[in-house]
């Protein structure tokens, strides 16, 4: 449950991304806009990698969405570089991929309901 609502916050976070980038062009506070959803992207994939590990080593889950988390979260890292250095051409569709791959993960991760009931 703790793993979905990590993702689930860091898909809202990355959708929230492009909308803050729109006022970036179009208003004067839109830089700083950006710059704060661009430090809740980052917080929010810190977060899912502690969540991760969290739920693997205590919990006994399956270690796989660690490697998942610390790959999103370089990403990320890398996103953030591009952003600082204006290269929009690739920072534009990185931002694209992490939110569907945000999408993806989120739509595989188990519910409580899934992880209970027998697949038939």
């Amino acid at each position: 449950m703790f793993l979905r609502v990590a993702i689930a916050l860091q898909t809202v976070s990355l959708f929230a991304a492009p909308i803050t980038a729109g006022l970036l062009l179009t208003s004067p506070a839109g830089r700083t806009l950006h710059s704060v959803s661009a430090y809740g992207v980052f917080t929010v994939a810190v977060v899912h990698l502690v969540t991760a590990i969290l739920v693997w080593r205590p919990g006994g889950g399956s270690p796989r969405p660690i490697l998942y988390a610390a790959v999103f979260l370089g990403l990320t890292l890398a996103q953030i570089a591009l952003g600082i250095a204006h290269l929009t051409a690739l920072h534009v569709p990185l931002g694209a991929l992490m939110f569907g791959m945000s999408l993806l993960q989120l739509s595989r991760v188990p519910t409580r309901e899934s992880a209970v009931l027998p697949v038939r």
